[in-house]
């Protein structure tokens, strides 16, 4: 009987496909994040909640649900909100929920496959399943996310959707790494490890995504002012270099963590430490990875100038939208880099 050989590059391409889902499922996380649609659904379905509701007697019952949330009692209740402006919410949060799922079937069922036919390679198998449990993971901690907006609060709480964007990117870069090492395999290269600096790199880039979620569940993208082309809502906040308004009456912990204007400031000029590591992570693989080194400036230039350019639109949504999608971008292409420095050296 003929033994099944491993499928390497196989493997690669479908955690390629899977880790660009998780690149979606981000952007539209962002959007119902801009639009106030999380705390839509009150429910968790994960099998009936598929389809939306089909009947005008379903629709009622979901935004009389919706009703009962701080969210619609204390905000959009008074500001007058229908039926027909809660289905254009309900339908973000819907996409967000059933393109989570679709990432859940892609992964699984071909995980399943690619197992009982023998495909995955000696060492891979642990791996695939902790990225599995980080993908259900991930959805308990939405609902945890989403819980928090509606029972405590007119929005969610900022630390939960701060952990729930977290577990999503570490996701992507597991999913992307472990591409690439299958990739390598195929072609008869080893593994990567990973340096010093590409950990360096990756955990200052994570910490400036961290607090990129804590402004955006603030709602601290205008807490600088706005204004094209306004040098007092950029490089400026408020007209200053530090911002007016930091209330350090709770300590620094709480400051640093839930204080609109500081985790602001914190989050636009950590931005440019990052930038640092990132230009000689893209300088020391520029050899051996051109492409990546060209992924890595590219995806800092562009999100950088998002950057800027939503605090001066007063955070228009199109853009916050973009600067949430090259922030994962960001992401792959520094996941990327520090693999071809782990190769290198």
């Amino acid at each position: 009987m003929k033994t099944a050989q491993p499928s390497p590059l196989a493997l690669a391409r479908w955690l390629f496909v899977v880790a660009a889902m998780v690149v979606a499922i981000v952007v539209v996380g962002g959007i119902t994040r801009l639009t106030e649609s999380g705390v839509s659904i009150t429910e968790w379905k994960p099998v009936a909640g598929t389809l939306p509701p089909l009947t005008q007697g379903e629709w009622q019952a979901e935004f009389d649900a919706y009703r009962q949330t701080p969210q619609y009692v204390l905000v959009n209740g008074p500001a007058g909100m229908t039926l027909a402006t809660y289905k254009f919410i309900f339908f973000w949060e819907w996409v967000h929920r059933l393109l989570a799922r679709t990432i859940g079937m892609v992964f699984a069922l071909p995980l399943a496959w690619f197992w009982v036919k023998g495909r995955i390679p000696a060492g891979y198998k642990p791996r695939l399943l902790a990225l599995l449990a980080l993908g259900a993971l991930q959805g308990a901690v939405g609902w945890w996310m989403v819980k928090s907006g509606i029972v405590h609060d007119v929005k969610v709480s900022h630390f939960r959707l701060a952990t729930h964007l977290l577990v999503a990117l570490t996701t992507l870069a597991g999913l992307v790494w472990t591409a690439l090492d299958l990739r390598a395999l195929h072609r008869g290269e080893p593994r990567a490890h990973l340096s010093g600096f590409a950990a360096l790199a990756l955990v200052m880039l994570v910490a400036q995504l961290f607090y990129g979620a804590l402004l955006a569940g603030l709602r601290a993208g205008t807490s600088a002012g706005g204004g094209w082309f306004n040098w007092d809502a950029w490089p400026l906040m408020q007209g200053s270099l530090y911002p007016a308004g930091v209330d350090w009456a709770l300590g620094a912990a709480h400051a640093l963590l839930s204080d609109p204007f500081l985790v602001h400031f914190v989050h636009r000029w950590w931005a440019w430490a990052v930038v640092a590591v990132l230009v000689v992570l893209a300088r020391k693989v520029r050899q051996t990875a051109r492409a990546a080194s060209i992924a890595i400036h590219s995806a800092f230039g562009t999100q950088v100038l998002l950057g800027i350019a939503t605090v001066w639109s007063g955070v228009a949504i199109w853009l916050a939208v973009l600067h949430q999608l090259t922030g994962a971008l960001l992401l792959v292409a520094t996941t990327w880099g520090a693999h071809a420095l782990g190769r290198k050296n």
